[in-house]
């Protein structure tokens, strides 16, 4: 509660019309937190564990996602969208979203807790909530891809410096992927792949007076696709 209160308190500092919407998973779903961004006008969707209570209270919506996926051969998903609370830990009943689901012949429940008191269930599930996995699968790519995870230095003037580097490696990798591989077989592809196929690759590197000359195989797989973001960066 105490980082997200230095944070919230500096953004607004700066930013005071700023919308902030925290979002994190079960493990933030706690009074203390809750209690504190309702107070301060801090709007969240966190997800929430979990249990016996809240699994009877979509029981009707497992069942008809489990009909519907064994007749389908398919995943099949119910939204709930009710008030709940716990017996002792919460002050007050919050809104909560389920979704029932029913996959791989069994069942797949999972619930979030918001303030957010507009938008339809699924959509504040799928759209706003699982959003932030996105948002996860980028900060993986960056630790795994571009090895940010690597702060062993005995300072922390030392490490922090290690991750502006990959951030600003991060930052160069992204706009190359936005901007010159849209129309490219690397549009969707991770760091680690572009790095690995379109930056890590051999050539001839020839410097005179006027020009530097970069003399890749004819073999190279990926020589079209270099050429193509050669020229959508050229007319960038």
């Amino acid at each position: 509660m105490e980082q997200i209160a230095r944070i919230v308190t500096q953004i607004r500092a700066r930013w005071p019309h700023t919308r902030i919407l925290p979002r994190a998973d079960s493990g933030f779903a706690r009074e203390a937190l809750m209690g504190w961004c309702e107070a301060n006008a801090v709007d969240y969707i966190f997800g929430l564990a979990r249990n016996a209570r809240l699994k009877d209270t979509i029981a009707a919506e497992l069942g008809e996602a489990q009909q519907e996926s064994q007749q389908t051969g398919k995943p099949a998903r119910r939204f709930k969208d009710f008030t709940w609370s716990t017996l002792k830990s919460w002050s007050r009943e919050r809104r909560v979203i389920a979704k029932a689901e029913w996959t791989r012949s069994e069942e797949n429940p999972r619930f979030i807790v918001t303030t957010l008191t507009k938008g339809d269930g699924r959509h504040l599930y799928e759209d706003i909530y699982c959003a932030r996995g996105e948002m996860e699968n980028r900060i993986k790519e960056c630790q795994i891809d571009l090895f940010a995870d690597r702060t062993s230095t005995a300072t922390m003037a030392a490490n922090q410096l290690r991750l502006w580097f990959a951030s600003m490696a991060y930052v160069l990798i992204e706009g190359t992927r936005r901007l010159a591989l849209q129309a490219t077989d690397l549009a969707d592809a991770t760091c680690g792949t572009i790095r690995r196929k379109l930056f890590k690759i051999g050539a001839l590197v020839t410097i005179s007076v006027r020009r530097i000359k970069f003399a890749i195989a004819s073999g190279c797989p990926y020589k079209a696709v270099f050429a193509t973001a050669h020229r959508a960066l050229d007319t960038t």
